[in-house]
Parts: C-alpha cells; sequence; structure tokens
C-alpha cells in the first residue's frame, strides 16, 4: 500500500478539466480521488471506477469531512492536490453584480486556501505537489471578464508565493496557466444579457454572442489533462506552466511588451469603436440645448 501514489482533484463535475484530470492520474496508476458537489452528478465517475466524494469548497465543514474521508483512504499522506473547482461570471465591469462575484471569489480563491490549510500537512508528509488551475484570463484584461480575470489573478499571485513558502517544506506549487480548453463552464452565463440602461447597451447583441459561443480552436481537455499531469509528475516542475489555446502568444507578449499591449488589440476584437460612437452620440443628444 506505500507504493500506491494518491491525487486529489476538486472540481470534477461532467464535462470539465477536472473530469479529465482524474481519468489521466487513473490511466497512469495513480489513485485518482475526484470531488463533486453534494447536489451533482457523479455517474460519469462512478461509471469510470474513480473514487470520488461530496466537496463544497466554500464550506468549511465540507473541506473538513472530506479531509477526514481522504486521511482514512490514504493512511495520512496525499502526494498531489489540484485546485480546480472554479466558476464564472461574464459581465462588464460596471454593471457587476457584487454579490455574484463574492461568490465566485469564494470558489476561485478562498476554496484553494481552504483546500490548503487544511490538507498541507498531509502533502508535506508525502513531499507532495500543489496545483492550482489559473487562467490566461489573469494575465490580460479580456473584456466582460473583468471579475473572472481578478479571481484568477489573485489565485495566481497567491500560488506563487504559496510556492515560496512551501519550499523549505518540501511540496512543490505548479501555477497553471491555462488557455481556452474545451469545457462546458459557459453553460452558466449563457442567460445574461447587459442592462437595457446600461452604457454597455450598444453591444448587448455582441455581448449574447460572447456568452452564448462555442470557443473555437480551444484546446481537447483530455489533451490540456495530459500534459497538465506530466509536468505535476516531474522530479523539478516549472513554477508556472503555460498549457492551451494561445498561451504561446500570450506569454510572449506579456514577457517582452508593454503593459498595455493588450489595450487595442481587445479595442478590436471587442468592437469597442462601436461603442464609443454610439456613447458620443448619446452624449451630444443630452447635451443638446432644448427649446
Amino acid at each position: 500500500m506505500s507504493g500506491v501514489k494518491y491525487a486529489l482533484v476538486t472540481g470534477c463535475g461532467k464535462g470539465g478539466i477536472g473530469e479529465a484530470l482524474v481519468a489521466e492520474y487513473t490511466r497512469r496508476g495513480i489513485h485518482a480521488i475526484a470531488t463533486v458537489l453534494p447536489q451533482e452528478a457523479s455517474g460519469h465517475l462512478s461509471d469510470a471506477g474513480i473514487t470520488f466524494f461530496p466537496l463544497d469548497v466554500t464550506v468549511e465543514k465540507s473541506v473538513v469531512e472530506l479531509k477526514a474521508s481522504v486521511q482514512e483512504l490514504t493512511g495520512g499522506r496525499l502526494d498531489i492536490l489540484v485546485n480546480c473547482a472554479g466558476i464564472a461570471y461574464t459581465m462588464t465591469a460596471i454593471d457587476t453584480d457584487v454579490a455574484e462575484v463574492q461568490r465566485m471569489f469564494d470558489v476561485n480563491v478562498f476554496g484553494p486556501i481552504r483546500m490548503v490549510h487544511h490538507f498541507h500537512d498531509m502533502l508535506i508528509r508525502a513531499e507532495g505537489t500543489i496545483l492550482n488551475i489559473g487562467s490566461i484570463g489573469g494575465i490580460i484584461p479580456y473584456l466582460y471578464g473583468s471579475s473572472y480575470n481578478a479571481t484568477k489573478a489573485a489565485l495566481q499571485h497567491w500560488s506563487s508565493t504559496l510556492r515560496v513558502e512551501m519550499a523549505p517544506l518540501n511540496v512543490n506549487v505548479i501555477t497553471i496557466i491555462s488557455g481556452e480548453v474545451g469545457t462546458n463552464i459557459l453553460k452558466s452565463d449563457a442567460h445574461r444579457q447587459i442592462p437595457e440602461d446600461s452604457y454597455y447597451s450598444p453591444l448587448a447583441d455582441d455581448f449574447q454572442r460572447h456568452v452564448t459561443r462555442v470557443p473555437q480552436g480551444a484546446t481537447d481537455r483530455f489533451k490540456y489533462a495530459s500534459n497538465v499531469v506530466a509536468t505535476s509528475l516531474k522530479q523539478s516542475p516549472p513554477a508556472w506552466f503555460w498549457y492551451g489555446s494561445a498561451t504561446g502568444m500570450i506569454r510572449f507578449l506579456d514577457t517582452f511588451c508593454w503593459r498595455t499591449v493588450w489595450d487595442w488589440m481587445l479595442w478590436k476584437w471587442f468592437n469597442l469603436k462601436a461603442l464609443q460612437k454610439a456613447h458620443a452620440t448619446r452624449m451630444a443628444k443630452e447635451q443638446a440645448p432644448r427649446d
């Protein structure tokens, strides 16, 4: 039993990155432990013979109960923890529902913090590895994603600091900078609409197409999982691992270009010239003298 390695992956709902990761760890002979929300379907995991437990990363009691279950299964050691659970929220920064963003931060940022707080002793005992699933959204100011981008930027910087702090304890920490991966994460945002009275209402149709889009050129999640898992098993893994659609270009521009290089690119991609014209027309009407 001592030769068995265990990898715990949060957020393994059907159709997501987590499901692909536990499948890949299993394929490589590692005992994968998946988590799904208490009310979430789990048939895809049981059918694949993958161990799973219920978990809500926003609830302290749920994390504590998971730790007890994992300790019993593994004998108190954990080789790999992948903080993969995450949700999206798509909206302009000025029209943001703060309550929605607080919930997203609770999942995307405080969730990994809770997991590491409770599982760090098991990882230290195994001289293990922590993977935090970040995003190119934490690098570039992708429109309509200000709040999601903020969660990933926060996670990535926390992860980097965690890496430095865990190094003396012989635990590796890897920040995964994910490009666009073919998952169903957008399904919960497909209903969102720009408010009618928003300054962004001239782009309402563009926004609707954005939240209902089928990403073109997105990386296959199983190919993504294969590369991420391989990286996590290296003796000396990189601090940041960039993988997925467009990450090569984004990494290059982020490294060698000025901080506002994205502004003119996003201006074109998101049709901001049309918004500028509509805004100028609106302001002219409001300021026109009335008879």
